[in-house]
């Protein structure tokens, strides 16, 4: 099992704190999964499954089960398409908002956030779609360490580190102007009404807001939040028009 996820993450090429802050874990918590001293739960084989690209094969092995036995991890991934729409739209917001202090990325989790379950709200249809786990600061994008690594991989954004108020902050800074081809004009209002509303706030405001929201509050600790779950909203961070 743990020699399974070790190959697995070196041959993704994420270091063990990437996929700790993908799985919402602290990095010691993630070495003892990766060690087999701890077994990772279905939730945390569904993400691990979708972070090495792994669908169709099966990862590790199930608790319930013998040790010989294996379960086939079969995670909600991000369509193919949706994945060129989270690029251009997170570039988008980096280009938009990326260099404003307040804007690291514990404030971009929660801008990509709300602007997708926004999205779903107003339209009953997804934007990006995609995998949102509930972490303490509010929802964490499963895929953003894979896909902004991707990105810097090619030269279309840099990592950045600083400081907001003496407190270590990373930020993204977008080196060209995004390519947005994927993104309806809908879409663009849509994101460009959700930063104009939600940009200016610090990292701390964001996060309690989404605290509040019913996606994240009904959610387990580090469970997927589930999408529909926005038509249960409270007044505060509904933008429901019914």
């Amino acid at each position: 099992m743990s020699t399974t996820i070790k190959n697995k993450r070196l041959l993704a090429g994420f270091s063990q704190s990437e996929v700790s802050e993908s799985l919402g874990i602290s990095r010691p918590t993630y070495i003892k999964i990766e060690q087999g001293l701890s077994k990772p739960t279905e939730e945390q084989l569904s993400i691990l499954a979708e972070l090495f690209d792994i669908s169709d094969e099966s990862l590790i092995e199930n608790k319930t089960l013998k040790s010989n036995d294996v379960i086939e991890i079969k995670p909600k991934e991000i369509p193919p398409d949706n994945v060129k729409k989270f690029k251009q739209v997170l570039l988008y917001i980096i280009s938009k908002v990326g260099s404003r202090p307040n804007i690291g990325q514990t404030a971009l989790y929660k801008l990509l956030y709300f602007i997708d379950f926004d999205f779903y709200e107003k339209n009953q249809k997804y934007l990006m779609g995609a995998t949102y786990i509930k972490n303490i600061h509010g929802p964490s994008p499963v895929s953003f360490a894979k896909i902004s690594r991707e990105l810097e991989k090619k030269g279309l954004l840099v990592e950045v580190n600083s400081k907001y108020f003496n407190y270590d902050q990373k930020k993204y800074l977008a080196t060209r102007d995004p390519n947005v081809s994927e993104l309806s004009a809908i879409e663009l209002k849509h994101i460009d009404d959700e930063l104009e509303r939600l940009a200016s706030k610090t990292a701390k405001e964001l996060s309690e807001l989404s605290h509040i929201d019913t996606p994240w509050k009904v959610a387990k600790d580090k469970q997927v939040l589930n999408y529909r779950h926005v038509f249960y909203r409270p007044d505060e961070t509904s933008v429901s028009d019914e």
